[in-house]
């Protein structure tokens, strides 16, 4: 069995209080009685309580995050930002992947609050979440990551997704192409869409644009997407995909069909992911700020949690940016 603080007490020679004191107030203890204790506490080889220390305190120092799919590069860097701020301010990050099913996420959000965080950080999976509204509705701080939406009360960063797809059916255009595919996830998720809308909207009435939806943002759907569209006769001259994943799925399909990149197809995708630059034909791409979009994600929950009378909620949208390489 672990040893508890009652034993360091004994072990000691001193009050449970005492050794109290030297774990959270060293200050009120001597010299002496601190070094005492502590030899104590190293021989039994004691482990305090911290989250048992909080929770009596009211006030965790733990922070929950749900991802919707760690396996992308994407989140993985939006979660490194944000560890990067909590582990700074002296906050522990619990790590959940909803893997894009919103039985997962309603588990997780269930476990986090049973564990106390302190506040929660959220890319949700649909656009509406009861118990994510009651978790708020209890007080727990919370920003959505990677979701914009000014009706809700609560802090949101995000990069605005509309004007990502107009960088990428401008440049499409630019280069002279006019039978563009959007191979993109489920067109509920509001990054799916966003970038649709953009995409339109630069390529206007004029040029056509097919939309080919996956069911998730994953490069073995991209692959298959990719090859059941080139087996059933589509020619696009481009394609343009939701993420950099889809996009790596898309160029093996195309490289396995004997298809040149960018010769017989151009391919854009969209994150600009580490992999982007090392893919075969490096990969033209939609750039996000992951790891900015993580820390200010971060900070902002961290300023409610320490704050909570004087934080005024923000909606933060940060502007994409066109990496053109060998792909388009």
């Amino acid at each position: 069995m672990a040893p508890s603080i009652k034993d360091v007490a004994e072990r000691a020679g001193v009050s449970l209080g005492t050794v109290s004191n030297v774990l959270n107030r060293p200050d009120k203890v001597s010299e002496a009685t601190r070094t005492v204790v502590l030899a104590a506490i190293a021989e039994l080889g004691f482990v305090r309580n911290s989250q048992a220390a909080q929770l009596r305190a009211g006030a965790s120092r733990s922070l929950g995050l749900i991802v919707l799919d760690l396996a992308n590069p994407f989140f993985h860097d939006i979660a490194r930002g944000i560890e990067d701020v909590a582990t700074e301010l002296g906050y522990a990050l619990v790590l959940c992947n909803s893997d894009e099913q919103a039985s997962r996420e309603d588990r997780f959000l269930q476990l986090l609050e049973e564990q106390r965080v302190r506040g929660m950080l959220i890319t949700p999976v649909g656009p509406t979440s009861e118990r994510l509204d009651a978790l708020r509705s209890r007080g727990t701080p919370t920003v959505l990551v990677d979701r914009h939406d000014p009706r809700v009360d609560c802090c949101s960063v995000a990069v605005d997704d509309v004007a990502g797809g107009e960088l990428a059916g401008a440049h499409l255009l630019e280069r002279g192409h006019r039978r563009i595919t959007y191979v993109t996830g489920p067109l509920s998720l509001r990054q799916c869409k966003d970038r649709l809308t953009g995409l339109r909207r630069a390529v206007g009435g004029d040029v056509e644009v097919d939309v080919v939806e996956v069911p998730a943002l994953k490069a073995r759907h991209g692959y298959e997407a990719a090859r059941k569209l080139f087996d059933d006769g589509a020619d696009p001259t481009a394609v343009f995909c939701a993420n950099d994943l889809l996009a790596l799925g898309v160029l093996r399909a195309a490289v396995s069909t004997g298809r040149r990149v960018p010769e017989d197809i151009a391919l854009l995708g969209y994150d600009d992911i580490d992999f982007a630059a090392d893919a075969a034909v490096p990969l033209s791409s939609v750039r996000q700020p992951t790891l900015r979009i993580g820390r200010t994600a971060a900070r902002l929950l961290v300023e409610e949690c320490d704050h909570p009378d004087s934080h005024t909620h923000q909606q933060i949208m940060f502007r994409p940016e066109l990496v053109v390489r060998e792909s388009t």
